[in-house]
């Protein structure tokens, strides 16, 4: 519901038939795919826990928070969700402008088309238009030449603070888990201050294992979760069967000493 390209349905069947028996939508900023990912997970007789992917503004930089088994109807998060999912519109109109400028046509009108909710507009739904017009071979690449940090048509965002993003995932009964630390452009010392704020606002989690992450940076971020007694999470970073590094279901497992966010979840 977010910037995935396939229905909280089509997720489901897909992580089904490649073996995964518990599993969570986190789209960006949004839960509204979840009562559909829930219920087709239950026809499947798959195990299935709400989740989110909280955007969140540190340092300068996005940092994304997901939450994990919250209550989807709660009210605070909603509110919280909705609030921010408000200035991605004017944020988009804003990137559309810069790339008509480097000489790509109707950029914010072409992203639209691939849009399934016009309040959630982001940068990948700009890279897929890009990719297809032949402006670049993949999204990846777009990030690199045009809507990565420091690129020309970057406009940052002022989203959510650590603070509000962890808050809203403990009052709805979730776990708060740092998602892909490994895709943030910080110091060792920014990322010590993150990973110490993070745990001292109750943050229970870290993504180790994620299709954003290299072999090494699995082990790299295994051994933060030790240092600083998080629980270790795995998340695919699935948008697209065209653009996932992984599928789902592939993931290599965590290691053995590590904790599971999903140790004690039936």
């Amino acid at each position: 519901m977010s910037d995935g390209v396939l229905t909280p349905e089509d997720v489901a069947r897909r992580a089904h038939a490649n073996g995964v028996r518990l599993w969570a939508l986190t789209d960006h900023d949004i839960l509204d795919g979840v009562p559909a990912a829930r219920a087709q997970a239950r026809a499947l007789g798959m195990g299935f826990v709400a989740g989110v992917e909280i955007s969140v503004t540190w340092s300068g930089h996005t940092v994304h928070i997901v939450g994990l088994n919250v209550d989807d109807g709660h009210a605070g998060l909603n509110e919280g969700l909705r609030a921010v999912r408000s200035g991605r519109t004017e944020r988009a109109r804003e990137i559309g402008r810069r790339l008509d400028a480097m000489g790509v046509n109707n950029s914010y009108e072409g992203a639209l088309v691939y849009v399934s909710n016009p309040a959630l507009i982001s940068r990948t739904h700009f890279a897929r238009y890009l990719v297809d017009q032949g402006y670049c071979k993949n999204v990846q690449a777009v990030f690199s030449r045009y809507l990565g940090e420091n690129s020309p048509a970057y406009v940052p965002m002022q989203w959510s603070s650590l603070a509000q993003a962890v808050g809203w995932i403990h009052e709805a009964g979730g776990r708060a888990v740092i998602a892909h630390p490994g895709r943030y452009d910080y110091t060792p010392l920014q990322f010590d201050a993150l990973f110490e704020q993070f745990r001292d606002l109750g943050g229970e989690g870290i993504e180790v294992i994620t299709g954003s992450h290299t072999p090494d940076q699995y082990r790299q971020y295994a051994d933060v979760a030790r240092r600083y007694g998080f629980l270790a999470s795995c998340g695919s970073d699935f948008h697209s069967p065209k653009e996932a590094r992984l599928d789902l279901g592939r993931l290599p497992s965590l290691p053995d000493d590590l904790t599971p966010i999903w140790h004690d979840w039936q």
